[in-house]
């Protein structure tokens, strides 16, 4: 994931309520790749993959709104 993306994937994490925090993966270039922590701090887990997968399902089981336009 690179800095493009990282504000929509906070944005989703929050409204779906999943915790992690985003940093990117060379602090001294925030325009390059970000990864996810499970929490600030040492001894802190990279939980990248699994807030993907998180961000993901969650955004496919919200409910959606449309149009039934009859024939």
């Amino acid at each position: 994931m690179d800095a493009r993306e990282v504000s929509s994937l906070h944005d989703s994490m929050r409204k779906h309520g999943i915790p992690g925090v985003l940093t990117p993966k060379d602090p001294e270039n925030p325009a390059g790749p970000w990864q996810v922590f499970d929490h600030d701090g040492p001894g802190r887990r990279d939980i990248t993959e699994a807030t993907l997968d998180a961000v993901a399902n969650a955004a496919s089981k919200s409910p959606t709104r449309g149009f039934v336009i009859a024939s």
